[in-house]
C-alpha cells in the first residue's frame, strides 16, 4: 500500500471517482487538501469569490452534464455560506460532491470557540444532504470518497457530504485506494409495469407528466416511445423541460405558474403517467387515476392518493412499460391535429404580460437550441419557466422549489464550465445578481465567458410590485441603491453593455459571439405580475 497523507489520498480518490473540476475556495483547515490537489494535475481548482458560489458553480456544473460537480470549503461559516447551493441542489435533484473541512479532530464537540467551530456541523447539513460523514483516519479515505459515490450514483440524485480535519489530511498513513464502481439502475417490479400499463392502455385520453427525474435519467427517448405510441400530449414542470422538444406534435409545453387547468379542461384526460416529478401541485388536476413513477418510493402518492406507484429509475421503467403498453394495445393514430388545437386553446387562454412576453420570445430567438439558460428569480425568469421553449435535455436549469436570490449567475459559470463550447446565458434582476456579483472575479480569471443579462427596475420588483398593489402603494425595504453594472463589470475586466429592451437580441447576439465574460444591463420600469 502506498505511503501518503490524507490530502493526497482525498486528491487521488476523487480523481479515480471521476472528479475533474472542483470550485473551491483555499482556507486554514484545508491547506494539506489543497497541497494534495496541487500534485494531482489531472483536477482543476476554481477559486470562486464566496463559498455560496462554490455549491452554485458545482450544481449548474453537474446538471448542464458535466459529471460530478464538486465543492469545497472550510468548516462552519464556509459550509453554512455554501448550504444555499446545496439546499437548490436538494431541491433540485442535482447531485453534487461537497467537501468541507472541520476543526482540530482532538476538539470536535467541545465547544471551545475554535475558529470555525460550529457543533455539531454534521447535523446542520444533514437537512438539504442525502447523505454525510466525517473523516478521522487518512486511511479511511478511499472508502469514505468510494461510499460517497456510491449515494451520488444510486437512488435519487442529492448533494452528498464529507467533512475531514486538518490533522486527518496532513497525516501520514498507509492508504489503499479504491476503484470506481459502475451501480445498476433499480428496474421495477414487473407487476407494477403490468398494472400501470393496463391503467395506461386502457385509458381514452392519457396524458404525460414529465418531471426533472425524466432528464436526470436520461428517459427521453423512452418517453417519447410511450407518449407516441399512446398519442398521449406530454406536459412538463419547470425541471422537466427538455424532457420533450417543444417542437414535437405532442408538447404540451411546462405548466403554468400558478393555476394551470390542463388536466380540466378539454379533451378531458382521464388517466395520468406522471414520471420524475414531485406532482406537487394537485390542484391543477381533475380527480384522474395517476400512474407515478420515481426512484424515491417516498414521492409516491405523497401528494395525491388516487396514485399507482411504480418505483424505479424514470428510463427502465418507461422501457419496460412501453414493451407492456405495445402488447396490450395497437399503436394509435395520430392526433396531431387535435393537440395543435389544443396547444392553441393553452396560448389563447394564458395571461400573457408585457415586457415579460417580448423579451423571453428575445432570448429564445437568439439562443441556439443547444443553448443554456439559467432562469433567475426575477421576473423574466419567473416568466421562463412557463413560456420558454426548450428543445433539448439539460439545457434549462431553474431553482427549483428552493426559489433563491442569487443562484443564476454562479450556476451559469459552473454550466459554462461544464459545456464550454455551448452559448450559456443566466437571466437575473439587479437585486439578485447583486448575490453574487463577486463571480465576475472568477469568470474572469478562468475565461469562464458565460453571460448574464440583468434587468435592471432598481428594486426587488416582485415585493415592491406586491407591496403597491396589496398595501395600498405602501412601500418599505425594496427599493435598491445599485451601482453602475456597466463600470462594475469592467471594474473586474468583465465586458459590460448597457441596451433598451428593444435592443436586448442584438446585444445577446454579440455577446454570445465574443469570448469573454459578458454582463448586458437592461434597464426597466416596474412589470406587472405574470403569477395570475
Amino acid at each position: 500500500m502506498p505511503k501518503m497523507t490524507g490530502g493526497q489520498a482525498l486528491a487521488r480518490s476523487l480523481y479515480l471517482e471521476g472528479v475533474r473540476v472542483i470550485f473551491g475556495l483555499p482556507g486554514v483547515q484545508l491547506y494539506h487538501a489543497l497541497d494534495g490537489l496541487q500534485g494531482e494535475p489531472g483536477i482543476r481548482f476554481i477559486t470562486a469569490r464566496h463559498e455560496q458560489a462554490t455549491t452554485y458553480m458545482a450544481d449548474g456544473y453537474t446538471r448542464a452534464g458535466g459529471g460530478t460537480g464538486t465543492a469545497m470549503m472550510v468548516p462552519g461559516p464556509g459550509l453554512q455560506n455554501a448550504s444555499a447551493g446545496i439546499g437548490t441542489a436538494f431541491a433540485a435533484s442535482s447531485p453534487i460532491l461537497v467537501v468541507s473541512g472541520q476543526i482540530e479532530r482532538d476538539l470536535i464537540g467541545a465547544d471551545r470557540g475554535i475558529l470555525h467551530e460550529v457543533n455539531d456541523q454534521l447535523d446542520t447539513i444533514r437537512p438539504v444532504t442525502k447523505w454525510a460523514k466525517r473523516i478521522l483516519d487518512p486511511a479511511e479515505i478511499p472508502d469514505a470518497v468510494h461510499e460517497a459515490f456510491y449515494h451520488l450514483k444510486t437512488g435519487r440524485p442529492r448533494p452528498v457530504e464529507i467533512e475531514i480535519p486538518p490533522e486527518t489530511l496532513a497525516d501520514m498513513a498507509d492508504v489503499e485506494l479504491r476503484e470506481p464502481e459502475e451501480y445498476p439502475r433499480p428496474a421495477a417490479e414487473s407487476e407494477a409495469i403490468r398494472t400501470g400499463a393496463r391503467i395506461m392502455a386502457e385509458a381514452d385520453n392519457p396524458l404525460i407528466w414529465a418531471g426533472g427525474g425524466v432528464i436526470s435519467s436520461g428517459a427521453q427517448e423512452a418517453l417519447l416511445r410511450v407518449a407516441e405510441h399512446l398519442q398521449a400530449p406530454v406536459i412538463t414542470s419547470p425541471e422537466g423541460k427538455g424532457a420533450i422538444s417543444d417542437r414535437h406534435p405532442l408538447s404540451l409545453g411546462a405548466h403554468r405558474l400558478r393555476n394551470d387547468p390542463v388536466a380540466r379542461e378539454e379533451p378531458n384526460f382521464d388517466a395520468i403517467l406522471a414520471v420524475g416529478t414531485r406532482m406537487a401541485n394537485p390542484a391543477w388536476l381533475g380527480g384522474q387515476r395517476i400512474v407515478q413513477i420515481d426512484i424515491d418510493p417516498e414521492e409516491l402518492g405523497r401528494n395525491y392518493d388516487n396514485t399507482f406507484g411504480i418505483q424505479g429509475d424514470a428510463r427502465l421503467a418507461l422501457e419496460d412499460l412501453y414493451a407492456q403498453v405495445s402488447q396490450l394495445t395497437p399503436a394509435r393514430e395520430s392526433r396531431a391535429a387535435e393537440f395543435d388545437a389544443l396547444r392553441q386553446r393553452r396560448a389563447n387562454s394564458a395571461i400573457r404580460v408585457e415586457p415579460q412576453e417580448s423579451l423571453t420570445a428575445t432570448i429564445r430567438e437568439v439562443m441556439p437550441d443547444d443553448g443554456i439558460l439559467i432562469s433567475g428569480m426575477t421576473q423574466i425568469g419567473y416568466y421562463c419557466r412557463a413560456f420558454y421553449p426548450v428543445y433539448e435535455p439539460r439545457t434549462f436549469l431553474t431553482s427549483s422549489y428552493a426559489g433563491n436570490l442569487g443562484y443564476a449567475y454562479p450556476v451559469a459559470l459552473g454550466a459554462k464550465v461544464a459545456q464550454p463550447d455551448k452559448a450559456v446565458v443566466a437571466v437575473s434582476g439587479d437585486g439578485g445578481f447583486l448575490f453574487n456579483s463577486q463571480e465576475l472575479a472568477t469568470a474572469v480569471q478562468y475565461g469562464i465567458n458565460a453571460v448574464v443579462v440583468v434587468f435592471n427596475d432598481n428594486a426587488y420588483g416582485n415585493v415592491l410590485r406586491d407591496q403597491v398593489n396589496r398595501f395600498e402603494g405602501r412601500v418599505y425595504g425594496a427599493a435598491l441603491h445599485n451601482p453602475d453594472f456597466v463600470k462594475l463589470a469592467e471594474a473586474y475586466g468583465a465586458r459590460g453593455v448597457r441596451v433598451e429592451p428593444d435592443k436586448l437580441g442584438p446585444a445577446l447576439q454579440e455577446a454570445l459571439a465574443i469570448e469573454a465574460p459578458t454582463l448586458i444591463e437592461v434597464p426597466v420600469q416596474a412589470m406587472p405580475t405574470p403569477f395570475e
